[in-house]
């Protein structure tokens, strides 16, 4: 199941010399967040991950496999009542058929999030 548009909107998307910025606004009333935690919404780590996967095949238009993880920091709690925005900066190194990505989320000044992976293309 695609969060795209169900958890979350995208606002806008800039590429930039590396990869691109993409903004996003989050549903607080998400079915997601009944559950994780009632009265104290937290959008959980994998779902994280999974946007930053979802926001890569967007940008790239191509369906990708998430090869491996070498560093992945949650340093925030993402409670989207209060963090209603975020700032999804991707960074991406091509080393043939894989992405070399950092990827970190933000909104004004605080990281949420951050990612170093490796995706392949798939066919």
């Amino acid at each position: 199941m695609k969060l795209i548009n169900d958890l979350y909107t995208v606002m806008n998307s800039a590429p930039h010399p590396a990869g691109f910025i993409i903004a996003i606004v989050f549903k607080p009333d998400h079915i997601i967040y009944t559950g994780h935690f009632p009265g104290h919404p937290v959008t959980p780590g994998v779902v994280q991950l999974q946007l930053v996967h979802e926001l890569l095949e967007e940008e790239l238009d191509q369906k990708l496999k998430l090869n491996n993880i070498s560093q992945c920091k949650f340093l925030k709690v993402l409670n989207p009542l209060e963090t209603r925005q975020l700032e999804v900066h991707i960074d991406i190194t091509s080393v043939e058929e894989h992405l070399h990505v950092k990827a970190w989320g933000e909104n004004d000044g605080q990281i949420f999030f951050k990612l170093q992976a490796v995706y392949q293309f798939l066919t």
